[in-house]
């Protein structure tokens, strides 16, 4: 495979050694530079010191937990953040999302599954650090003062400027638009999103549509841009340039 000059460097913050040794052994093996720790003590300035492209964080740490290190990471940091958790922490894992996560896996996850989202996180996260020349204008999405860039993952308002789409936020806000005018179900909206299973109670496209109307300043009573279809799912109804 091809792996940059420059690795994307990769941090492992797991407390349980067999498993943190698994990862760390397994990602070394695809060509990546990592390092572990198995705590989240002054994780913030490591990632920054070390250039961190990537955290794998456990949600169930000792001490400070998964949750409360995403919410610090996020605001001060626009690291890729993929959470590890279990079967039973789906409202962790919402929670997480929420906080500013851009995906999660459950234990016992499949290797190959977590590379692959890996790699995909990374090709983002290194693409916005690095100077991306915006000719190509379908890279674009224009709807009512609002700019969609999508090789970069950016949404940037008419008055406020830009930020990072998470991953999740993206894939979800892309599918949307692409189907403007059209009920998304919620079975659309997690296969365009993630790829995988679902159970009823996953309430993680509600979480990420709440996230993105709040970023679109779309009141969620008297939404403008994502409308909800009771009963049935989701449809953007701005008008796409």
């Amino acid at each position: 495979m091809n792996i940059p000059i420059e690795q994307p460097h990769i941090l492992i913050v797991e407390d349980d050694f067999a498993s943190r040794a698994l990862l760390v052994s397994y990602f070394e093996n695809e060509g990546y530079r990592v390092s572990e720790t198995d705590h989240g003590e002054s994780l913030v300035q490591r990632v920054l010191d070390d250039n961190i492209n990537l955290v794998l964080l456990d949600i169930n740490l000792p001490g400070k937990d998964g949750l409360s290190l995403t919410r610090e990471l996020r605001a001060h940091s626009k690291v890729g953040i993929i959470l590890v958790t279990s079967k039973g922490d789906e409202i962790d894992r919402i929670v997480g999302l929420e906080l500013g996560a851009d995906d999660y896996v459950t234990k016992p996850f499949n290797p190959r599954e977590l590379l692959v989202r890996a790699k995909n996180l990374l090709w983002r996260v290194t693409d916005q650090s690095s100077p991306v020349k915006k000719d190509n204008s379908s890279e674009l999405i224009h709807f009512e003062g609002w700019t969609l860039d999508c090789s970069r993952r950016l949404l940037e308002s008419p008055e406020e400027g830009s930020e990072r789409l998470p991953e999740g936020e993206f894939k979800l806000f892309y599918a949307l638009i692409n189907s403007r005018g059209q009920v998304l179900s919620r079975d659309q909206l997690m296969d365009a999103i993630h790829d995988r299973e679902w159970t009823p109670n996953d309430r993680s496209i509600d979480v990420l549509i709440g996230r993105l109307r709040r970023k679109l300043n779309d009141n969620p009573l008297d939404p403008h841009f994502i409308l909800t279809a009771h009963g049935a799912g989701y449809m953007f109804a701005g008008e796409v340039k």
